[in-house]
């Protein structure tokens, strides 16, 4: 009887466990993989990067143009997670965002080879964006 239950509570555990997996996406592996620039444009010599936060960063990994000045958007949509805790540490910012909108950050004008690394509060979600 005990070794029913204890096998009950296995097989229950390990449903759960693949239901989360199934609806959270790929949330638990790694994208760095994936370079994304269709979220990179040009405007009136300006070069903007937009990004989302909502349970981490999409995209991860992002390639920028060097030497043309550069804006981040930040776009935040019912984000009450960490991922609205944001710093970038080389160009010194750190902000809580807006539950909601969007946040234009100034990230200067990158030289080739420089990365540009956003973080969460805790750690757990970042992402990157390369000049090259």
């Amino acid at each position: 009887m005990q070794k029913n239950i204890a096998l009950s509570i296995i097989v229950s555990g390990a449903l759960i466990a693949g239901m989360i997996f199934l609806f959270t996406g790929n949330r638990f592996t790694s994208s760095d993989a994936v370079v994304d620039t269709a979220n990179v444009e040009i405007r009136d010599g300006v070069q903007y990067v937009t990004i989302t936060a909502h349970g981490g960063y999409a995209p991860r990994t992002s390639t920028i143009q060097p030497d043309i000045p550069t804006r981040l958007i930040v776009k935040t949509d019912g984000t009450y997670d960490c991922s609205a805790s944001l710093t970038i540490r080389s160009i010194g910012f750190q902000k809580i965002l807006a539950p909601t909108g969007e946040e234009v950050i100034d990230l200067g004008t990158a030289q080739s080879g420089d990365i540009i690394k956003g973080l969460c509060s805790m750690g757990m979600y970042n992402f990157t964006i390369k000049a090259s």
